[in-house]
């Protein structure tokens, strides 16, 4: 067995090492670097749509674009960290989905829009081959799972190509309250690519929503269960999709809480978001309960149809000021949500404002609302059975993850860092009393705050900027879009979020697709220091 100084040597250097073994192993590169030279411009910024475009003009292979991503990820990724390691079998896919496509000519262009593209996985989501799945930790490389997570099994069946896996904030920014976002032991600290130096790259999902955001990836997957797709995806300029609790399976996922886990896409734009969340929702035998419970919010011919111009045309938007826009009256910020207010108006939603949630302020308190007390028990509990369940591992618990990090506490930044979530999930003995009153809580919040004011005022979303209200989502498993919204004057994004009702997917897509095509503010990174 390899020693940890080894391993982490292999891991600093695995994005280099694993793109070598690309070229080696797999077929002769058919595609000159000019040629690609010639693809640079137009694959940078491109959409599921215009990939495909070019796959039925046969003016591009996914070989083509997958070496293409590889060449991105090799030179930015030292910049930006947001990949951890590359597949080494993502070219022989590529081929694969380029066979496919020339055996299935005359009926190609009905298979998955996912088919041949390129995507990259939060590092928590299990891949049965070649690639590991860590959460950023040490403690978890040269594990086995026993087999895909739930959504790539369902990626796989679209025929989309596993680039790799992304950087993330470590365990999911559930080790310590002092990890900075986008940090991981295995993965460095990433960094947000349209500020450097000053910018939070948010997380947890952090590497998804960078490398979207540089361009290193078509298209990408993130975990939330408080924030943790909805805050990377604004602080990133990118779109973020968080699901409905079960619309997407939460099996063969390193988990927080199976109360709010959800993994959703994270892409520049509203429709490759789309794309990507027809291909992984759905039923699954490895996540019965609650796959089955939100496969009826799913609807007849899926989600695309639901990308329409006029989408906002007739939508009843709230507005709730205190406390979500008060914090930003006074600054330039709050400007920029009233223009945006006019243009949601002008096409056609109507805003009903100045709203308020019932004991909003305790929601957003993880320790008033109950969320804090509920999930460091239901934690221990979800983990222990996520790694007694792989078929060989370093670690069988979250004991003796803490005692790795304690062992290797040089690897794991211990006196830097630290882990007090892990010791304080770890002190906790299961579901008990003060548990159950927690989560009974968290529902009576949910159902007379925010469902209360969704009901009484018949809205289709709620409106409010950033990731402010992710925990108001988190606690009810609602789901969210996050859209680009603009730019400080110090080139820092900031998003805007539409989030509804248990299953109003389709009507949170017509808006925040109306939205996006209404403003277009998303730009591509300038990497400034």
């Amino acid at each position: 067995m390899q020693s940890v100084k080894t391993m982490a040597f292999c891991s600093t250097s695995i994005i280099s090492l694993l793109f070598l073994l690309t070229l080696v192993f797999s077929d002769s590169i058919s595609t000159s670097t000019s040629t690609l030279e010639e693809f640079r411009f137009f694959i940078r910024e491109a959409t599921v749509e215009n990939i495909h475009n070019a796959f039925r003009e046969n003016k591009l292979t996914s070989r083509q674009l997958v070496e293409f991503y590889l060449r991105e990820i090799e030179r930015l990724n030292p910049i930006v960290h947001g990949v951890i390691e590359v597949n080494p079998d993502a070219l022989y896919q590529a081929d694969m989905a380029d066979n496919e496509r020339k055996a299935r000519r005359s009926t190609a262009w009905s298979l998955s829009g996912l088919h041949g593209i390129p995507v990259l996985l939060k590092d928590n989501i299990a891949t049965k081959d070649k690639l590991n799945t860590t959460a950023g930790s040490f403690a978890l490389l040269g594990s086995v799972v026993p087999r895909d997570a739930g959504v790539v099994v369902k990626l796989r069946r679209a025929g989309a190509i596993i680039i790799g896996k992304a950087s993330l904030d470590e365990w999911s920014d559930f080790r310590s309250t002092a990890a900075p976002s986008g940090w991981s032991a295995r993965g460095g600290q990433g960094l947000n690519p349209y500020v450097l130096s000053s910018a939070s790259p948010c997380g947890s999902s952090s590497g998804s929503a960078i490398s979207v955001a540089a361009n290193m990836v078509a298209v990408s997957l993130g975990t939330e269960t408080d924030g943790s797709i909805i805050c990377p995806a604004s602080a990133n300029s990118v779109v973020g999709i968080k699901p409905t609790i079960g619309l997407t399976s939460q099996a063969g996922v390193v988990p927080i809480t199976p109360r709010q886990d959800t993994v959703g896409p994270i892409c520049r734009t509203v429709s490759d978001a789309v794309y990507v969340l027809e291909a992984i929702v759905g039923f699954d035998r490895n996540d019965v309960v609650l796959t089955k419970m939100a496969s009826r919010f799913i609807p007849h011919n899926g989600y695309k149809q639901f990308l329409k111009l006029d989408g906002l045309k007739g939508k009843k938007l709230g507005i709730v000021r205190n406390p979500f826009f008060n914090i930003l009256n006074g600054t330039s910020l709050a400007l920029v949500f009233d223009n945006h207010f006019d243009t949601l108006r002008q096409n056609g939603a109507i805003l009903v404002d100045n709203l308020e949630i019932k004991d909003v302020n305790i929601t957003l308190n993880a320790s008033l609302s109950g969320e804090a007390v509920a999930t460091l028990a239901e934690f221990k509990l979800a983990l222990n059975a996520y790694l007694k369940g792989l078929v060989s591992s370093p670690v069988r618990s979250l004991a003796d993850v803490i005692a790795f990090n304690e062992k290797h506490s040089d690897l794991e930044k211990m006196d830097e860092i630290g882990h007090n979530i892990f010791l304080a999930a770890e002190r906790t003995n299961g579901i008990g009393n003060v548990e159950r009153k927690a989560v009974k809580n968290m529902r009576r919040l949910a159902r007379k705050g925010f469902e209360r004011v969704m009901v009484e005022n018949e809205l289709d979303a709620l409106v409010t900027p950033g990731s402010l209200v992710a925990p108001v989502l988190a606690i009810g498993g609602f789901p969210g879009i996050s859209v680009p919204a603009g730019y400080t004057s110090n080139g820092i994004p900031f998003g805007i979020c539409f989030g509804g009702l248990r299953g109003s997917e389709p009507k949170l897509i017509e808006i925040a697709y109306g939205f996006e095509q209404a403003t277009k503010i998303r730009k591509s990174p300038s990497f400034q220091s």
